[in-house]
């Protein structure tokens, strides 16, 4: 069983909004198929629009986004449309290509509170076509430690609607004071936990907001402590056997390949307008020397 090891994310601007990115960072690329994790919030606001992200390519990748608060505006290329909010998970599959937009509505409680995660596609989805998954409500554990918001592939014989093409773990787990939560995992997997709320223990260390908790691989079980309410997210999957390239808000696997998305992107071709937007669409930046994976 290896060790715990925490890495800390760095901040960067979603737009105006600034997040903590915990996934990619030095020495952690991926866990499982997840390759991308921001976290933001929590925000409290009243005639402002937090979150505001024009129309922008993917390629190679599905967007997971999962709230604790709040609302966003989901608008694509496909012609779907829908609001994320705490509770129900929006899944979108780029396939060969998809843009999209996201926003604060304008009907909202005022709270921004959540995280954003990619998953990397297989090789055999990643040329397929685009599609977009709103589930109103996912799957729900009540355990005798916490509570558990299944949001991405199965957990105690309890399976997410939302559809992924890789074996897949992904929920938020909510704590309750002076009691233990524990969970069976699967040992071959890679695991990671970040803490949205709080703090916790896992094996006698604490964990804190902040920083992605590397679990690795080897854990059979884990068991989780609060001495208060504390809430956290858990990803997990085998080890990717791909090697994927990131730039931008493309996954590939070749230089040429994110040469080519941006060269499509730049002569409006291929991904298509995201019409339910009202304004420009954001432009990709130069693009600098890549390395193969």
């Amino acid at each position: 069983m290896q060790p715990i090891v925490s890495y800390t994310g760095h901040t960067v601007k979603l737009g105006d909004l600034p997040v903590e990115r915990v996934l990619p960072v030095r020495n952690r690329r991926m866990v499982g198929p997840w390759c991308f994790l921001d976290r933001f919030g929590p925000l409290s606001f009243t005639d402002a629009k937090p979150m505001d992200v024009a129309p922008h390519p993917h390629i190679g990748l599905q967007t997971v986004t999962w709230l604790l608060e709040g609302e966003i505006l989901h608008n694509d290329s496909l012609g779907c449309e829908a609001i994320a909010r705490p509770g129900s998970v929006n899944v979108m599959t780029s396939g060969a290509g998809i843009a999209h937009s996201e926003q604060t509505p304008r009907q909202h409680t005022g709270k921004l509170n959540g995280v954003q995660l990619w998953v990397a596609l297989p090789d055999t989805r990643r040329h397929g076509p685009a599609a977009f998954q709103a589930i109103d409500r996912v799957p729900q554990l009540e355990l005798p430690g916490g509570i558990i918001q299944l949001f991405a592939g199965s957990l105690q014989n309890v399976t997410s609607p939302a559809q992924h093409y890789s074996d897949i773990l992904g929920f938020e787990a909510t704590l309750h004071p002076h009691t233990t939560l524990e969970l069976d995992l699967n040992p071959t997997w890679e695991h990671a936990l970040v803490v949205l709320d709080g703090e916790c223990h896992l094996e006698n260390q604490p964990l804190t907001k902040g920083p992605l908790y590397d679990l690795g691989t080897g854990r059979a079980s884990i068991a989780l402590r609060a001495t208060r309410r504390a809430k956290l997210l858990l990803i997990g999957g085998p080890p990717f056997e791909e090697k994927i390239l990131m730039w931008w808000n493309f996954v590939a696997r070749t230089p040429e390949e994110i040469a080519h998305a941006r060269n499509l992107w730049l002569a409006h071709e291929h991904f298509g307008d995201v019409t339910a937007y009202d304004g420009p669409r954001l432009t990709a930046p130069d693009l600098l020397p890549l390395r193969r994976p």
